[in-house]
């Protein structure tokens, strides 16, 4: 807990005193603030599996997209203070509802705060994986200090384009950051491991194709394959949803059309990648977006 003094758990480094009360770019303090914990359905089939993924939805974020379609919780900050041992109590709570795993969702500004909730909760029998499901701008310090706690990585890896993640990001930085993060994901949890049908251990990639930027798509999907190809799945996904209307990045304010989104997956294809996700149109529905009313906290 004493890194939150002068905190640089992101790429962001803001160096505040989140233990006395100051906020980073992340926008939170020490307090864990949560949103939405249950079951969710609408992960990768080997995450959601029968029973769902035990989503934990933490407040705030460290990198801040402007199409966040959880802007409710990222930017506005919405959501439960609640303490490490509440977190931990969370955590049992959805094990024994029977969910396949524990996914913390925008963990990264709270990594420490989940170490402690997770020593606790496998003190009481927390046996489940446990899933860190981020935006790929993650600091490899920040994950080294996870290592033995996560046994599945789901990252974004949102931008190869230095000018794109500056536009949409605020960060020219993500591609560098991102990579190294996946790397040190996979040197902790090695290739992925399934057992009926739900992955255990592993890194899966995730990448949402935005609108306009099919070339800057296909050059995550590249790079992915030249460095990591059999050692991650890759999730390429089509559900961006235009949530907030865009006064300044209007080419946002679309969905992505059926021919960019196979177009990007029939390149993938004869990049020779086979271990992967697709998705339908269907995805792309503000219904699957939860519904963040903190009744289920």
């Amino acid at each position: 807990m004493d890194l939150l003094q002068n905190c640089t758990l992101c790429p962001r480094e803001c160096g505040v005193n989140r233990k006395k009360g100051s906020v980073g770019y992340c926008g939170m303090t020490d307090t864990l603030v949560v949103a939405r914990a249950a079951a969710h359905m609408w992960e990768e089939p080997c995450i959601s599996g029968s029973n769902g993924s035990g989503t934990v939805f933490f407040s705030g974020c460290s990198l801040g997209c402007c199409f966040c379609q959880n802007y409710n919780i990222s930017k506005k900050l919405k959501g439960k203070q609640i303490s490490i041992p509440q977190l931990a109590e969370i955590f049992l709570q959805l094990q024994q509802d029977g969910v396949h795993n524990i996914n913390l969702v925008t963990p990264s500004h709270f990594s420490v705060q989940i170490i402690s909730a997770l020593d606790i909760a496998r003190k009481r029998g927390l046996k489940i994986p446990v899933i860190y499901n981020s935006s790929g701008y993650d600091s490899v310090e920040t994950l080294r200090l996870l290592q033995g706690y996560i046994d599945v990585f789901l990252p974004d890896f949102k931008y190869f384009s230095p000018e794109l993640s500056m536009k949409y990001s605020a960060c020219k930085d993500y591609f560098e950051y991102a990579s190294k993060a996946i790397a040190e994901m996979i040197r902790q949890v090695g290739q992925p491991k399934f057992s009926g049908g739900l992955i255990t251990r592993g890194v899966i990639v995730r990448h949402l194709l935005l609108p306009g930027c099919l070339e800057d798509s296909k050059n995550v999907i590249k790079f992915l394959s030249d460095n990591f190809k059999d050692q991650i799945f890759i999730s390429i996904m089509s559900q961006y949803t235009p949530v907030v209307k865009q006064q300044v990045n209007t080419e946002l304010n679309r969905r992505v059309t059926a021919a960019e989104y196979n177009e990007l997956i029939d390149y993938a294809i004869s990049l020779g990648i086979e271990n992967g996700f697709v998705q339908d149109g269907k995805s792309a529905d503000k219904s699957f977006i939860p519904d963040f009313d903190y009744g289920e906290v």
